[in-house]
């Protein structure tokens, strides 16, 4: 065979493979059209190749599922370790808080509580909020109403300004000075008589604007426990519902918290004054109706006090079940507390503060112990406002 005839044949080779190379490639894209068309009208898709079973379940065993609960895992106790980021790691009382929350929302634990079982009241005055700068919010409300306020102090009966003067006396430091809880109410009753319920809260929220006497960097308003405001948004992320129960006026807390607590108006209780309409005059409640023409004013008498076991009756009166949390801080809370802990058919806690910190608080050391005592002997959980909390007011905020 000459040269020229082995190039032909070697040409005709490399021609044919070409082809059939050609051939193949065309009928590969052929067989994938004619599966998107199915798919695209079955609605499923067609796979190339399907899994063997050992790839199969190393895709859902080894990737799928793991890197999802893990994932799940972990974001749940980032949000947890967020949520409470201003106590210190490893503080007994953080720990104990949320193991018992852990416990009590997991549906397979024996400790679990309903939703709408799980009722968690606090405290105001030293346990979310300042307590003495220099003293209760409401008994420098009053001061300021009865002495200070130019639009009333003119006003003011002689018993108000009794019930204030010697009120001052003890801010500036009288020992030898008393005013009973009975009188404050009383007084602050009388000296906010006649006005609507939202006047009254406009006020309280006027004066808790004011600086706070005590501290650079904060208004009275703003005095609020931070690590205590996420203890209280932690456990209605975990669908706890929240109530204050206080001492002080009802109004006066409803307005003090506006903008600051995400409790709602309905979950307040607190100290009551009498309410009436404003043509009512001295009519009976059984024998006055009200009528287009009136408003709800206060009435000007005082009614009761929310403290110690007045705590407790007004729990069961206006809440109508047993707490399973509580949180306070004096021994005005004592009654709350062992109420919630005392035969209670769900697993429950009584934390209560210690105001141990002299340096970003108004502390008092004789205090604090005299709490932690109460704390061992009633089986309550301490809450060390020192060595618990990163922080209280929050940057910025500092003692004077």
């Amino acid at each position: 065979m000459d040269r020229q005839e082995k190039q032909l044949r070697n040409w005709k080779a490399v021609a044919a493979t070409f082809a059939a190379i050609t051939f193949l490639l065309a009928l590969v894209l052929v067989i994938a059209g004619v599966k998107n068309i199915i798919g695209s009208v079955t609605g499923k898709p067609v796979e190339t190749q399907a899994p063997t079973a050992a790839s199969s379940e190393t895709e859902i065993t080894e990737s799928a599922v793991p890197s999802e609960e893990t994932e799940i895992t972990e974001t749940t106790e980032a949000e947890e370790v967020d949520m409470l980021s201003l106590w210190t790691a490893g503080a007994e009382s953080k720990e104990a808080l949320v193991a018992y929350i852990e416990s009590v929302t997991d549906e397979n634990s024996p400790d679990y509580i309903p939703v709408e079982d799980r009722i968690a009241v606090f405290d105001m005055d030293g346990t979310i909020l300042c307590e003495t700068d220099p003293y209760y919010f409401d008994h420098c409300l009053l001061v300021y109403r009865v002495l200070e306020d130019p639009e009333y102090k003119d006003k003011a009966s002689t018993f108000e300004k009794d019930v204030a003067t010697r009120l001052q006396a003890k801010f500036d430091g009288d020992k030898n000075v008393e005013v009973s809880m009975i009188e404050h109410g009383q007084a602050v009753a009388m000296a906010f008589a006649g006005m609507t319920i939202e006047e009254f809260e406009d006020y309280v929220e006027m004066f808790k604007n004011q600086p706070a006497p005590g501290y650079n960097g904060m208004t009275r308003g703003e005095a609020f426990y931070k690590p205590m405001i996420q203890v209280i948004d932690y456990l209605q992320a975990n669908d706890f519902t929240v109530y204050i129960v206080s001492g002080t006026d009802r109004l006066i807390v409803r307005g003090l918290i506006k903008d600051s607590v995400d409790i709602p108006r309905n979950q307040i209780i607190g100290s009551d004054e009498l309410l009436v309409a404003t043509n009512q005059g001295a009519t009976d409640g059984m024998e006055y109706t009200f009528t287009s023409q009136d408003k709800l004013v206060t009435g000007g008498e005082f009614i009761i006090k929310t403290l110690d076991m007045n705590k407790v009756t007004a729990i069961m009166t206006e809440i109508g079940i047993q707490p399973v949390l509580s949180f306070g801080n004096s021994t005005g809370d004592s009654a709350m507390a062992n109420f919630t802990i005392t035969n209670n058919k769900y697993k429950s806690l009584a934390f209560m503060l210690c105001c141990d910190d002299l340096v970003r608080e108004n502390g008092n050391t004789s205090k604090a112990d005299k709490m932690r005592d109460l704390c061992e002997e009633n089986n309550w959980i301490p809450v060390s406002m020192r060595d618990d909390w990163t922080t209280i007011y929050g940057d910025g905020v500092t003692r004077k």
